[in-house]
């Protein structure tokens, strides 16, 4: 699956944890459709935060249904992103859905694939979508060489990434828990 027209990362440091998403919505390979999307927000009553990545409306539904999920076993954070994942994968209807998610609690941050996969990055950090790779990289090395707190990471590997990838921009949106 080839996700274009955005970058979300997540980063959990020092007890703090930020998931930081860019704001183009881009139509086709060279239109931007607009600037200031939000794909990054709070569910849950405060209690998670998402950010999505890829088509708009898969992306909405999803996360819907990641938040049913979430009321149906007691907020638990991994247990409702692994039955998410075991519904998307085979449910005909949701397998056609094209996006990932980025999902953090309290205790835990996840990304959540249509392919099945619900993966816990090894070091704290995280990253989907077209320009993600290199969000990955800037926040991997912004956690190894500063003492910055995990929004001012997210914040600054969205800011490299929209500086080398066409599909990020600069309207940045950042939530915490």
């Amino acid at each position: 699956m080839q996700l274009r027209g955005t970058t979300i990362c997540g980063v959990r440091r020092n007890g703090q944890c930020a998931i930081a998403g860019d704001g183009q919505v881009t139509m086709g390979e060279s239109t931007i459709f607009k600037g200031s999307a939000v794909k990054v927000r709070r569910i849950c009553e405060g209690r998670a935060v998402l950010g999505f990545a890829g088509s708009v409306a898969d992306a909405f539904s999803l996360s819907e249904k990641f938040e049913e999920k979430m009321e149906q076993f007691g907020y638990n954070l991994m247990r409702a992103a692994v039955e998410l994942a075991q519904d998307w994968r085979s449910d005909k209807a949701l397998r056609r859905l094209e996006a990932m998610m980025i999902v953090a609690g309290r205790e835990d941050m996840l990304i959540v694939s249509g392919t099945g996969e619900v993966i816990s990055p090894d070091d704290g950090v995280c990253a989907i979508g077209s320009g993600g790779n290199y969000a990955l990289a800037a926040a991997r090395a912004l956690v190894r060489h500063t003492d910055m707190d995990a929004r001012k990471i997210a914040e600054e590997a969205l800011s490299v990434a929209s500086s080398i990838c066409v599909f990020t921009n600069g309207h940045i949106t950042v939530e915490e828990i």
